[in-house]
C-alpha cells in the first residue's frame, strides 16, 4: 500500500469501462416513430405452396427515428416498451430505459450522415436503441426499421414467416432508403432537413444482415439454397431489386446469417461485388450462423471490400442489443433470445458503440483520426503492449498516441476477449 500511496505515477483517467468512444457523445438526442407504407408489395401465403405465386400485401412498417436535438429540448427521456411473443406463452414485456427525448426538436443548422438499422428475425426496432442512441449523440441520424415478422407457432407458419423475411429483408431495407430520400427531399419532418442523404450506412443484425449484404450489392444465389426454395415470383422480386446496390457507403453486419454452408444465400462471386467498406462483428461460438464456415467464409468473399472482422471469443450469437434485466422466474427462451452466456450485454454495447462509431467517423464522415483505432497493433486483444512501472495506476486512462503497442481507446488490462482481423480488396 506504501508504494501505490508514494507513487508519483498516478494518472487521471475517466469513470467508468467503456472505451473512448464507446461513451456519449456532444448531442442531445431527440426521436420520433414514422409509419411507412410500401406500395405494391407482395407475401408468401399458404397458397403459395399450391399455386407457386406470391399475393398482394399491404406492407406498413414503423421506422423509429433517433437525431441530434436541441440542448435545452424539453421532455423526460423515453422508456422503450416491448411484448415478445413466444408460441403457446402470454406475451412477454421488455423494457429499456433510453436517453432520448420523443419529439424534441432538432438540432438546427447541421447536416448528418443517415444511419439504417435492421433487426434479426423476430426482433423489433427499438432492441438496439442504445446503439442508435449512442450514434445520435455523436453526430447521425439514426432510422430503425421494424420489420414486423410474423410469429410462428410450428413447422407449417414457421416455412411461411421465415420465407417472408428471405424474401422482404433487402428489399424492406432499399425501399425505407428510397423512402427516407423522398421525405428528405419533400421535408416531410423537421428532422429531416439535418439528412446528408449522400451519406448512409447500414447496419444489419442477424436476418437484418442477410438482408444487408443482399442490399450493399451482393445477389443472392437463386439456383441453390434457402433462396432458391422461395415461390419464383419471390425471387424474381428480389432479383430485380437487386439490379444495383443501394446508395450506401458502409456496412456494418452483426453476426450475419446466409454463409453457413446448409443455408448459404450466394455465391463466393457474388459476395465479391461489394464494394463499400465492411465491419462485421461475430462471436466465434456462434452455431446459429456458424462462425467457422459461415460468418469466416462471408468475410474471406467479400473481396472487392475493405473489411473488418471484430471477434468476441466465447460468445455466441445475441453480442448485440440492449441491457434487460431478467429474473431468475422468466422463461429461459427469453434469456436465449436476448443474452450471451459468457459476456455482459453492456461491455458488448460498450465495445460495439466504439467500434462501430469509429468505422462510421472513418467511412462516413471521412475522419481520418479514427482509422487508429480500427488498425489495431495486434489482431489479439491479449497481446497488446502497455508497459508500466512498479505500482503505476492509470485509473481508467485510454491508449493514445503514446501507447502504440495497445488497442486504442481501452483501458489498460480492459482489452480483452477480442480479435479484429482487417483484409483489404483484391487487385
Amino acid at each position: 500500500m506504501a508504494a501505490y500511496e508514494l507513487t508519483p505515477t498516478v494518472h487521471v483517467g475517466s469513470p467508468g469501462e467503456a472505451p473512448e468512444l464507446g461513451r456519449p457523445g456532444e448531442y442531445r438526442v431527440g426521436t420520433t416513430v414514422v409509419p411507412m407504407d410500401l406500395t405494391g408489395r407482395e407475401e408468401i401465403t399458404a397458397m403459395s405452396a399450391v399455386t407457386g405465386r406470391t399475393y398482394p400485401h399491404a406492407r406498413r412498417l414503423a421506422v423509429r427515428y433517433w437525431y441530434p436535438a436541441e440542448a435545452a429540448a424539453p421532455g423526460a427521456p423515453v422508456r422503450y416498451e416491448h411484448d415478445m411473443l413466444f408460441p403457446g406463452k402470454p406475451p412477454f414485456h421488455v423494457a429499456s430505459q433510453g436517453i432520448a427525448v420523443t419529439d424534441a426538436r432538432p438540432l438546427a443548422g447541421g447536416k448528418f450522415p443517415l444511419v439504417v438499422m435492421s433487426h434479426g428475425y423476430g426482433g423489433w426496432n427499438t432492441q438496439f436503441s442504445n446503439l442508435a442512441e449512442h450514434l445520435a449523440s455523436r453526430g447521425y441520424v439514426v432510422a430503425s426499421i421494424d420489420h414486423a415478422d410474423k410469429m410462428a407457432d410450428g413447422v407449417a407458419t414457421f416455412v411461411l414467416s421465415f420465407g417472408n423475411v428471405l424474401g422482404d429483408r433487402a428489399i424492406d431495407q432499399r425501399e425505407v432508403i428510397d423512402q427516407i430520400a423522398a421525405d428528405v427531399s419533400s421535408k416531410r419532418e423537421p428532422f429531416l432537413a439535418q439528412v446528408d442523404i449522400g451519406r448512409i450506412g447500414l447496419i444489419g443484425y442477424s436476418m437484418g444482415s442477410y438482408g444487408a449484404i443482399g442490399t450493399a450489392g451482393a445477389h443472392y444465389d437463386l439456383a441453390e439454397g434457402p433462396v432458391a426454395k422461395l415461390p419464383a415470383a419471390a425471387r424474381d422480386r428480389l432479383e430485380r431489386a437487386a439490379a444495383a446496390p443501394a446508395p450506401i457507403k458502409a456496412l456494418v453486419v452483426f453476426s450475419p446469417w446466409g454463409g453457413q454452408p446448409d443455408s448459404r444465400a450466394w455465391t463466393g462471386a457474388a459476395l465479391g461485388a461489394i464494394k463499400v467498406p465492411v465491419l462485421m462483428v461475430a462471436g466465434n461460438r456462434d452455431d446459429v450462423v456458424n462462425f467457422r464456415d459461415g460468418v469466416t467464409w462471408l468475410f474471406d468473399h467479400m473481396t472487392g471490400a475493405e473489411r473488418y472482422l471484430l471477434v468476441y471469443r466465447e460468445a455466441r450469437h445475441n453480442i448485440v442489443g440492449n441491457e434487460f434485466e431478467l429474473s431468475q422466474g422468466d422463461p429461459f427462451m427469453a434469456a436465449e433470445f436476448l443474452k450471451e452466456p459468457v459476456w455482459r450485454s453492456d461491455r458488448l454495447n460498450a465495445i460495439n458503440q466504439h467500434f462501430v462509431t469509429a468505422f462510421l467517423d472513418l467511412y462516413l464522415k471521412g475522419d481520418e483520426a479514427k482509422r487508429a483505432y480500427l488498425n489495431v497493433p495486434t489482431v489479439d486483444s491479449d497481446q497488446g503492449e502497455w508497459p508500466t512501472s512498479f505500482a503505476e495506476q492509470f485509473n481508467g486512462t485510454h491508449a493514445g498516441p503514446d501507447q502504440p503497442g495497445y488497442w486504442r481507446g481501452f483501458q489498460r488490462r480492459w482489452a480483452l476477449g477480442l480479435e479484429l482481423h482487417k483484409a483489404q480488396p483484391s487487385r
